[in-house]
């Protein structure tokens, strides 16, 4: 998946600059080395993805890198570096993904899934998958998004850093951006509403970060910059920051927008589903973090900070 978003930056890039050969670097995060631990052993999505990739743009071994925004920090910021482009957005929504020959009926009924095992690597998703599907049995299942469908249609256990296995899933859980990217849209059984499963912050998005001081590098990639996703984004974000969330909390953000205006929704929910904290709140498009600010605040204000701190390790 990652290798495919670096593929569009890269074609966008050439796209808006004819004669500028920009070209991918692999580089392999500790987070996609280790495809079974728990993200927390790695210090979150921040540690697992971002944070080696941050190194070697501030090395000077790369001019700008890739991320899927739902996989950076909200609550920090990393001096050096900067967000010289966001991509337009993609759909936020998450899909069940159910082996290949099963009826797709059985992604909507919670009867047919009581007792099965929904895996998914997201602490946001297995919350509100307990909410949903309260019979079902959430279990952790990591890996390329490829990997984890193969896994799933050939029935293949999760192996876990202790050498013991989980599973075999009876269905996954996965951003239908991701499948959609990877050319896999065809495998969603059934796409959960905004309503259902609110996306984390960021689902959807790709944002490319360069060093603050790469001015050639940031003219560049403002050519590919979409300013509504901006808005988005940095509507959703602030709310993360406000909320003081890391990588074990269950916080879900999604913003819209309709002409001149914003709305954003944002939620925090606990490990078990049974408790769930939304607020939704709109305002000008051109003020963003505003908006995010003012949904943070009224987050905390119902109770948010007890149920992120009952996560905490």
């Amino acid at each position: 998946m990652a290798l495919a978003q670096t593929r569009e930056v890269v074609r966008l890039l050439n796209r808006a600059h004819p004669g500028l050969a920009a070209q991918e670097v692999k580089f392999t995060p500790t987070g996609d080395r280790d495809q079974t631990s728990k993200l927390e052993r790695h210090g979150g999505k921040g540690g697992a993805f971002v944070a080696e990739l941050r190194a070697a743009m501030l090395g000077g071994e790369l001019d700008c890198c890739m991320h899927s925004l739902k996989d950076m920090p909200g609550d920090e910021e990393t001096p050096g570096l900067v967000i010289g482009a966001y991509l337009k957005r993609e759909a936020a929504a998450d899909a069940i993904v159910l082996p290949i020959g099963v009826d797709a009926a059985t992604a909507i009924d919670r009867e047919r899934l009581a007792g099965k095992k929904i895996g998914t690597n997201s602490v946001r998703r297995a919350a509100y998958l307990r909410r949903l599907y309260p019979r079902a049995e959430i279990i952790h299942f990591r890996g390329a998004a490829d990997t984890r469908i193969d896994k799933l249609d050939n029935r293949t256990p999760q192996k876990l850093p202790d050498g013991g296995t989980v599973g075999p899933a009876d269905a996954l859980v996965m951003a239908a951006s991701g499948l959609k990217r990877i050319g896999r849209e065809e495998r969603i059984s059934r796409a959960l509403s905004i309503g259902e499963m609110l996306p984390c912050v960021g689902q959807g998005i790709v944002a490319v970060e360069c060093p603050a001081s790469a001015w050639k590098t940031r003219e560049l990639l403002a050519a590919i910059d979409d300013a509504e996703t901006r808005a988005m984004a940095e509507a959703e974000r602030e709310m993360l920051w406000v909320l003081n969330g890391h990588c074990n909390a269950p916080i879900a953000g999604h913003a819209t927008i309709d002409v001149a205006r914003m709305t954003l929704k944002g939620a925090v929910i606990s490990l078990d589903g049974k408790t769930l904290i939304e607020i939704e709140a709109d305002g000008a498009i051109d003020r963003p973090k505003e908006l995010g600010r003012a949904v943070g605040l009224q987050l905390l204000a119902h109770g948010a900070k007890e149920i992120i701190d009952a996560t905490r390790d």
